[in-house]
């Protein structure tokens, strides 16, 4: 009799506990399809952000790079008209304040992917190294596209990006010594630090985390699919 009134109470605990489920499991869904849609937003928007910082005259210096300029000058002629709505300097901050909302969402799915891992050991303090950094490194962007103080709002996304790299390679390469499916994700988040450098020799310093945030994108779709099925 007392294992059954064990087994009924073990019972009562898991149907207790599947509301809440449910509920983490919609919210989730709901993060990640937003994340999709504003990262995609992100990726086109911010090209165009890159060709108004062009236009001003701190961004001039960017279509020194033979890479930028084989791209940026005709784009720049084919899509005017968003470009010509008004001086350079508000257009560029305009478009810039669009990382916002694709970073504060990039976030938001980073922190289900983290949760759902349940990562520990060294992988778990790399997960809160990235997740610290992006945060200050959003943050900043607020600073930057929203506030008069641009220059030290920069400042602060400098030292955060710092962290940033140095936490998502070493985060990328515990999830290949954990392996972490979609192995995709891993592999990007190793190869921040180059997909860097190759991304701000062709265009703006904001499509430096396009990778990063495609790489929770498809964790999260992963994790969601295999939960479904």
């Amino acid at each position: 009799m007392i294992d059954n009134k064990a087994a009924d109470l073990k019972t009562l605990g898991t149907d207790l506990d599947q509301p809440e489920a449910a509920r983490n499991d919609g919210s989730d869904r709901i993060i990640y399809r937003i994340a999709f849609v504003l990262t995609a937003v992100g990726s086109v928007v911010g090209q165009l952000h890159a060709l108004a910082r062009q236009a001003t005259p701190d961004g001039q210096h960017d279509l020194d790079s033979p890479l930028t300029r084989a791209w940026a000058v005709p784009a720049a002629h084919a899509v005017r008209p968003p470009l010509d709505w008004s001086d350079p300097l508000t257009v560029y901050i305009n478009y810039g304040r669009v990382w916002l909302p694709v970073f504060v969402a990039g976030l938001l799915c980073a922190l289900v992917v983290h949760r759902r891992r349940q990562a520990r050991g060294v992988e778990r303090v790399a997960w809160w190294l990235t997740l610290g950094a992006f945060g200050l490194v959003t943050l900043s962007v607020v600073g930057d596209y929203f506030t008069p103080w641009m220059d030290q709002a920069f400042m602060i996304g400098v030292g955060a990006m710092t962290i940033f790299l140095a936490a998502t390679t070493l985060l990328g390469a515990m999830l290949i010594k954990n392996r972490f499916r979609p192995r995709v994700t891993a592999v990007i988040m190793v190869a921040q630090l180059p997909l860097f450098l190759m991304i701000t020799s062709v265009t703006s310093l904001g499509s430096t985390f396009l990778p990063f945030l495609w790489a929770i994108v498809i964790a999260a779709h992963r994790m969601l699919r295999r939960q479904s099925s």
